[in-house]
């Protein structure tokens, strides 16, 4: 019993160092990653957030869903993950509304990953309230409740609150990683480094809290 619990410490010592083992990593800002000129106010309640920016449309974005699903459930629970659809023209905040309507109905992930399924592998382009409707009855949602999510008032509010910061923020390109409404991690070299770089400003701002 006591080797079985030596064993237990061992795994958990070692899970938490793979973690914060990052912080020796030799990462610089202007280098690796960027902060923001006029950042999003950060929450003083210890929780670090991270936010991945995304646009369904974006082949890049569809490469890094899988790997990044992945990586944020490897997160400690004192980091909290979002994702904050694209919304520069006409096109994106659709499919905005799309995500947003997707999380108010609470389908699960696979349905925002069966978006980019349908947009690069079928040639979907969801690009019509008319074509996004018939995508989500697939799901088992009707016709009428899809209209209704897509025209609410709730997810308009979101749609322009993803202008809101994607204009504050100046976001310019996809997908990448947001720390704290301050820090901006894109894709430099592969997937795994930009998690690497991710989790080395996450372990900076857990320490500043």
């Amino acid at each position: 019993m006591k080797n079985l619990k030596l064993f237990n410490l061992t795994l958990l010592a070692i899970s938490i160092f793979s973690f914060s083992g990052v912080a020796n990593a030799e990462y610089k800002m202007g280098k690796d990653y960027t902060r923001i000129d006029n950042p999003l106010p950060v929450k003083q309640d210890g929780v670090v957030e991270v936010m991945e920016v995304f646009w369904y449309g974006c082949g890049a974005c569809y490469t890094f869903d899988g790997p990044v699903n992945g990586w944020k459930k490897t997160l400690p629970n004192d980091v909290d993950f979002s994702k904050l659809p694209i919304t520069w023209a006409a096109i994106h905040q659709r499919h905005a509304a799309l995500y947003y309507t997707i999380e108010a109905l609470d389908l699960s992930e696979s349905a925002h990953s069966a978006v980019f399924v349908a947009i690069h592998k079928e040639k979907n382009l969801l690009n019509s309230n008319k074509s996004i409707v018939k995508f989500l009855k697939g799901f088992g949602v009707a016709p009428e409740t899809s209209e209704a999510y897509l025209k609410s008032f709730a997810v308009k509010q979101k749609v322009s609150r993803g202008i809101k910061i994607a204009k504050q923020l100046k976001l310019s390109s996809t997908p990448m990683l947001i720390i704290d409404g301050t820090y901006i991690i894109t894709q430099k070299r592969s997937f795994e480094e930009m998690f690497k770089v991710a989790e080395y400003v996450v372990e900076m701002q857990r320490s500043r809290s």
